[in-house]
């Protein structure tokens, strides 16, 4: 079995693959630096909690946003699930073709949420994922990847209110039935939700209108994309795996060749 990791800026997201099926996934934060033998042991702690052995696992493949974390990440993959993963960057083979100005400089995550995106809802497509940052990428019909936008996400905006003024408390993040209230917490709230609903209609109608080409499908991901898109009619699909089954598709892509 193939064990496909997303280490984000905030979490690091697992999903373990038996062929193309997604078996199981977990994930935990990336706020406290581990060893590598926390995150070895935790890695398998959590695979034997959801009734799978390490054994099993064969194959790795990894896409990281955190270069700091990732020696003692690796190492503690290698010595504890016993494969030395595939990293994804330069050299990866993806099926796009990336054309912005400096391939390196272009995320991991955006490579891997575009390729699973062109490859099970097809192009033209612009993908978005929620994720700390909001990233809105473009993948035209041929397979290239023509680079995108990317804005603070909801958690960081959110913790710009709290943390930068003296009146505003921490919130928990959701969407609000009407963008007018009479109390603070939901004033916060339906600005943070309202305030990216709108964000995201401008941005895709705006990148439609840029490329000029018709049929264009939209593809969101990421934790709070699903309450978003439900409230934005220019989103088609919400894949909360989409990164994952991403990591899948590059991972086959390498085997193949």
């Amino acid at each position: 079995m193939l064990l496909a990791v997303d280490v984000g800026n905030t979490d690091v997201t697992f999903g373990i693959f038996d062929g193309e099926r997604l078996v199981t996934r977990f994930h935990f934060s990336v706020k406290s630096p581990r060893t590598s033998d926390e995150y070895g042991v935790l890695i398998c702690s959590i695979i034997n909690q959801k009734g799978l052995s390490v054994d099993s696992i064969d194959s790795c493949i990894v896409a990281s946003v955190v270069p700091k974390i990732m020696y003692s990440f690796r190492k503690g993959i290698v010595r504890y699930i016993g494969c030395d993963p595939v990293m994804v960057g330069v050299g990866v083979k993806t099926g796009l073709q990336i054309a912005t100005v400096n391939p390196r400089e272009t995320g991991p995550d955006r490579i891997v949420d575009a390729v699973a995106a062109y490859e099970l809802y097809g192009g033209p497509v612009i993908v978005v994922d929620y994720g700390t940052a909001t990233t809105y990428d473009y993948v035209s019909k041929d397979g290239v990847f023509c680079g995108g936008v990317i804005c603070p996400g909801m958690k960081i905006a959110a913790k710009a209110l709290w943390d930068d003024t003296a009146n505003l408390p921490e919130i928990e993040l959701m969407a609000t039935d009407r963008i007018i209230s009479k109390e603070t917490v939901a004033s916060m709230q339906a600005g943070l939700f309202y305030g990216n609903v709108g964000q995201s209609k401008y941005i895709i109608n705006q990148m439609k209108q840029e490329v000029g080409e018709s049929g264009i499908r939209v593809v969101a991901t990421g934790g709070l994309g699903k309450i978003i898109s439900e409230h934005t009619k220019e989103i088609e699909v919400y894949d909360p795996d989409l990164t994952l089954k991403g990591l899948q598709i590059i991972y086959e892509k390498q085997k193949n060749q």
